[in-house]
C-alpha cells in the first residue's frame, strides 16, 4: 500500500492526513484516562475508535494514522505497563486495518511514535520533571518502534517531535526498523515571539528541524502547531529540508477536565490556510487535536482530484 503512496510524494501529488483521533474519540463519549489519555480506549471502546477511522475514511483520507499516540514508551514505563503498551498497540493497529477493509479503500495506516510523558493533573501539558537516561530511553522507543514494526503499519508517523533530544532519540529508533518515517515537528510561539518547541520553551524549533532533518526521513511535516504559526514554521523547516513537506495542525484549546477542544478552526478557514501552506510547498494536509472528518473533507474537495 505505501507503493501508492510514495508515488504520489515522487509526482508531488496532494496527500490528505486524517484529523485528531484522540479528540474525535473524546467527541463520541470514550472516556479519556487521566493517565494515558486516549490509548486505553483501544481496549475498552474498539468500536468507537474504528468509527472514528472509518469518518476518515469517508472524508478522504489518504492515511490514517492508528491511536498510538498516547501508548507512549515514557509513558508506560513510567506507569510500569510496558507489556501493556505493545498489546495497546497491536489491537490499536488491527482496529485501524479493520476500518480500512471496512471501508474497501486503497488507505495506508501509519503507526504514531510519541515522546508523550504524563500529564500535569489538569492541563494537557507534560510533566516535565520527569526524564529517563539517555540509553534507558532509546530502549523504551527502540522497543516501542519494533514492536510498532510488527504490527504492519506502512510507515511511522513520529508525532509531536519538539526537542533535540528525546525526539532524536525516538526518531532514530523509528529509522532502524526500515520503514517509512515521517517526522512531525511541533512548535509554539514563545513570549519574546521566537518559534519554539511545542511545550519545550528552551529548544529553539530551528534546531529541532535541523537535528530531525538529518536524520534523513521520508517526509517531515509541521504539526501540532497552531494554524497561525504553521507557515512561519514551514519557512524554517525549508532551511534544512528540501523533500516532501507536510502540514496538519492543531486548533482550538484544551478545557478542563474533559480533554474538550473549543474555538477550534472552521473546515473553511483550515483550507484557507493550507492554500497558503501549498504555496510554501507542502503537499500533505491534515489535521491533530480539534481537528475532524469535516475538515478532512474540505480539504479532500480542495485539494484531491
Amino acid at each position: 500500500m505505501y507503493k501508492i503512496i510514495q508515488q504520489k510524494l515522487d509526482k508531488g501529488q496532494t496527500i490528505i492526513l486524517d484529523g485528531g483521533t484522540g479528540t474525535d474519540i473524546q467527541r463520541r463519549g470514550a472516556p479519556m484516562s487521566g493517565e494515558t489519555w486516549c490509548a486505553d480506549a483501544n481496549l475498552t471502546h474498539p468500536d468507537t475508535v474504528q468509527a472514528v477511522h472509518e469518518d476518515y475514511i469517508a472524508a478522504g483520507a489518504d492515511i490514517i494514522i492508528a491511536n498510538t499516540f498516547a501508548t507512549s514508551a515514557l509513558l508506560f514505563n513510567n506507569l510500569k505497563r510496558d507489556e501493556n503498551l505493545l498489546e495497546i498497540d497491536r489491537v490499536a493497529v488491527k482496529i485501524a486495518k479493520n476500518a480500512v477493509a471496512a471501508k474497501k479503500k486503497q488507505v495506508a495506516v501509519a503507526g504514531s511514535i510519541s515522546t508523550m510523558r504524563p500529564m500535569v493533573t489538569g492541563s494537557d501539558r507534560n510533566n516535565l520533571d520527569l526524564s529517563w537516561p539517555e540509553v534507558e530511553a532509546r530502549r523504551l522507543f527502540r522497543q516501542k518502534a519494533h514492536n510498532m514494526a510488527k504490527t504492519g503499519v506502512h510507515l511511522i508517523m513520529m508525532e509531536l517531535m519538539r526537542d533535540c533530544d528525546y525526539a532524536l532519540w525516538a526518531t532514530e529508533a523509528a529509522m532502524e526498523t526500515g520503514l517509512p518515517v515521517w517526522v512531525g515537528v511541533s512548535a509554539e510561539r514563545r513570549d519574546d515571539g521566537a518559534l519554539v518547541g511545542f511545550g519545550r520553551p528552551e529548544f529553539l524549533f530551528e534546531d529541532v528541524a535541523k537535528i530531525l532533518a538529518a536524520t534523513k526521513p521520508a517526509v517531515i511535516s509541521v504539526m501540532h502547531t497552531s494554524a497561525n504559526d504553521t507557515a512561519d514554521a514551514i519557512d524554517i523547516v525549508k532551511r534544512h529540508w528540501d523533500g516532501p513537506l507536510g502540514a496538519y495542525p492543531e486548533s482550538g484549546y484544551f478545557k478542563s477536565p474533559d480533554w474538550v477542544f473549543v474555538d477550534v478552526i472552521s473546515p473553511a478557514a483550515l483550507v484557507e490556510h493550507s492554500r497558503r501552506w501549498e504555496t510554501q510547498g507542502a503537499t500533505i494536509f491534515g489535521g491533530c487535536c480539534g481537528i475532524g472528518a469535516d475538515h478532512i473533507a474540505a480539504l479532500s474537495k480542495e485539494f484531491k482530484p
